[in-house]
């Protein structure tokens, strides 16, 4: 979907239309969750800040996040795209993989149509990447945003890659793109003049992987109903907390609300750990993690001062708490607090 939450804030309240919106933060201390094109012109964007969106943008329009409302127009959209396929992996509320090689409309007519739908029930645009696999398909959803689409074939998929910016590779963060930019490497192009044994040797086998989607290689399959890997509760408080025993109220709300989700959303669920989130007011962060199968407080309260002695008494700007769950299939789950 093209700029989900601020898409659907504008169709609520059509004054906003044509203007720059940010989605979040409520006041200068919290973070964006989105920005719409025109607040993107100056800079704006997802998780930043609202002090430095506001910086770049004085003109910036901040609407509070209205997740059930979203939630709900998500669930049209996925119902959408129900009538094409049962192959459907959600990433985001905004955001899919669809399986649609069994059908025999070829994937372009089928994203065109989908896209058509969405927009006559919902009021929104949607833009589509169609390709053989996963890594393709993702980058191509970007190509012609908002409100477009854009399909690579196998044959098209080494020209698409040759001048492609090696940041287009899912994984490739700014540091990576820095060690890459001191070996002269721009392009994907650039990358596959590597082989494998170099790479390997340069980066261990996250080198290997990068041969791989360098070349557009990625056999990875659409998984409907991903598993949830963890649910967490945070708070960007609107003064720094600069004790303690001042962290201990606000967190002790956030349980509350952590044990709600887990109750009415994730009752099926084995808890794999608990986790404490901080991030300080000089925006370093921590997270502090202990084994566990229920919600203790008095461990979210170990891990809590934990987290403060590393910060070195540091003031608090933001504090999380959630849980990792177990993975159905005993694979170990590493990501939590994205």
């Amino acid at each position: 979907m093209d700029c989900f939450y601020a898409a659907i804030e504008e169709r609520e309240n059509p004054a906003l239309r044509g203007k720059p919106v940010g989605v979040g933060g409520g006041e200068r201390r919290g973070v964006l969750t989105t920005a719409n094109y025109e607040a993107r012109k100056y800079g704006c964007r997802s998780a930043m800040p609202v002090f430095k969106a506001l910086e770049l943008c004085p003109q910036l329009i901040l609407v509070p996040v209205r997740f059930d409302l979203y939630r709900s127009v998500s669930s049209r959209i996925r119902a959408i795209f129900g009538r094409f396929t049962d192959l459907i992996e959600p990433l985001s509320l905004d955001e899919a993989y669809l399986d649609v090689s069994h059908l025999e409309s070829n994937g372009a007519a089928v994203a065109r149509e989908i896209r058509a739908q969405i927009f006559e029930e919902t009021g929104l645009t949607a833009s589509a990447g169609i390709a053989p696999n996963k890594l393709i398909a993702k980058i191509a959803s970007d190509w012609h945003k908002p409100n477009g689409q854009k399909q690579v074939t196998e044959e098209e998929i080494p020209a698409f890659l040759e001048k492609l910016p090696v940041g287009r590779i899912w994984g490739v963060g700014k540091k990576m793109r820095e060690k890459l930019t001191v070996l002269g490497i721009e392009t994907c192009g650039d990358l596959q003049k590597l082989d494998q044994i170099e790479l390997s040797q340069r980066f261990g086998k996250w080198g290997i992987e990068l041969w791989h989607l360098c070349r557009g290689m990625d056999d990875r399959a659409v998984t409907p109903d991903r598993t949830r890997k963890s649910v967490s509760s945070e708070t960007t408080f609107s003064e720094n907390i600069t004790t303690l025993p001042a962290l201990i109220p606000p967190m002790r709300g956030m349980i509350e609300g952590l044990l709600e989700d887990l109750a009415k959303s994730h009752s099926d669920r084995t808890i794999r750990s608990l986790v404490v989130k901080m991030k300080f007011a000089d925006f370093d962060r921590t997270t502090a993690e202990r084994a566990g199968h229920v919600v203790d407080i008095s461990v979210f309260e170990d891990l809590l001062a934990e987290a403060w002695k590393r910060g070195n008494a540091r003031a608090v700007r933001l504090l999380g708490v959630g849980v990792r769950f177990t993975d159905p299939q005993e694979v170990e789950q590493l990501e939590f607090f994205d």
